[in-house]
Order: C-alpha cells, then structure tokens, then sequence
C-alpha cells in the first residue's frame, strides 16, 4: 500500500479514537455495533476506500436518517451499521 495512504489511514484512525473518547465525554452515547465512523463501515463491510461510503453519502443511496453528523468533533459522519448498494 502507498505511504502517503498508509499514513492517511492512520491520522483517521486516530481521529476515530479521539472523536469517540470527545463523545464519551460529552454523555453523547452512539452504540459502536450500530453506527460506524466511515472508515470503520468500509472495514466491515469489506469497501476498498472511504470515498465509496462518501458517494453513497452524497448521492442518497445511504438515506439522511442513516447518518449522524456531530458537529463538535469537525463534522464526523458516523453511518448506521446495514448494508447498502
């Protein structure tokens, strides 16, 4: 995998991690088996980029109630854990 990837890859896993620890702080609680950030909705729905769910995002295949955008944390998008295509 590209280095520049990789390192991409990374910088959000880490803002994954704080973005959740923000929410547990704020009493904000979004079950973790139910809504996924993007990246984490490509890993277990085996997708090759975060730029697929962003699409399905933008075009309505993934439906506004299915997404929770939080503010706080710079707009972190978290997904409802069902298959789409």
């Amino acid at each position: 995998m590209n280095a520049i990837v990789e390192n991409k890859i990374k910088k959000s896993d880490k803002i994954a991690e704080n973005a959740m620890s923000l929410l547990d702080e704020m009493g904000v609680e979004y079950s973790l088996n139910e809504w996924l950030t993007v990246k984490k909705y490509c890993e277990k729905f085996g997708l090759a980029n975060t730029m697929v769910v962003t699409n399905w995002i933008n075009r309505g295949i993934i439906p506004a109630q299915n997404i929770k955008i939080i503010d706080e944390l710079n707009g972190l998008k978290l997904v409802k854990a069902v298959a789409y295509k």
